[in-house]
């Protein structure tokens, strides 16, 4: 695994096949990072999204992925996982004369799918980004297949830093960890910053007030882990004082299976990902 940074290296011509939140936060992170939005061409079936986003960021859209593909040697393929095979082989004549990067953002859909149905020979990057990418915080697992030059490699980097950070993962089995770590992981918090705030307001507090200390506790926390050097056991130490109130708490957790329940949660979520990609073989 190495951290991707690529903050300065040029893009080419980019066509997002698919124009919805993903790509969206996407574009609109590349045009404040001084992307031209003429290089930007969106292909979105949906004519209000095709019309807001030109409205919004001034790139070029088209209704089919073809018309949109043609002209740019990175593809940004950003299509539910149930439509991507059409998709994919519908352009695949394209690839075969542009030879463009394929980047995709599909969950379970594996590089070797993706150079497949796209006619064979074609650089292919899988990229798992998170909802916080929203936010221009989010972090992506990428992969790429050996067809993949450095070049494309720092071009497919550079163009997820619009939404945050990336790691490059070596082994594609692993990408189905990714996903449960961090593509679904936000989910995880938000459940946790729910049943702290029902515990909150169990305990008497008013529910705004829960609500309030709950997710502000989270962001700092979030902070600390990611603005600190210090790790996770060490950060969690350091506030659990010998016989206090974190220390009662914690031991809850720690009699309750925590640790175990999150390792079977996301066991669960990484083999979801692998039934995915095989039923969409």
């Amino acid at each position: 695994m190495t951290i991707a940074d690529s903050r300065s290296t040029p893009l080419p011509t980019i066509a997002f096949i698919g124009g919805g939140n993903m790509a969206r936060s996407l574009i609109g992170g590349l045009v404040a990072r001084g992307v031209a939005p003429g290089s930007i061409r969106v292909a979105e079936p949906v004519t209000a999204l095709r019309e807001a986003l030109a409205a919004d960021f001034g790139v070029v859209t088209f209704s089919t992925a073809a018309e949109a593909a043609d002209g740019a040697s990175l593809w940004l393929l950003a299509v539910k996982p149930q439509v991507m095979r059409t998709v994919c082989t519908d352009l695949a004549g394209l690839a075969r004369e542009r030879a463009p990067l394929a980047l995709s953002i599909a969950a379970g859909i594996t590089a070797g799918q993706l150079e497949r149905w796209l006619g064979g020979g074609v650089a292919v990057v899988r990229a798992m980004p998170n909802t916080p990418a929203l936010l221009g915080a989010g972090i992506t697992g990428l992969f790429a297949n050996t067809r993949t030059d450095p070049a494309q490699r720092e071009q497919a980097a550079a163009l997820m830093g619009a939404v945050g950070s990336s790691v490059w993962i070596d082994e594609e089995t692993q990408m189905d960890a990714v996903t449960a770590v961090s593509g679904s992981g936000p989910a995880y918090l938000f459940l946790l910053a729910e049943a702290m705030q029902a515990a909150g307001v169990a305990q008497g507090l008013p529910a705004e007030a829960a609500r309030a200390l709950a997710n502000q506790t989270l962001l700092g926390a979030a902070r600390m882990l990611t603005e600190t050097d210090d790790t996770a056991d060490v950060l969690r130490a350091r506030v659990t004082s010998p016989g206090g109130t974190t220390q009662a708490a914690i031991e809850t957790f720690e009699a309750g299976g925590l640790r175990e329940l999150v390792g079977r949660a996301i066991a669960a979520a990484t083999a979801r990902g692998r039934e995915l990609s095989a039923a969409n073989d």
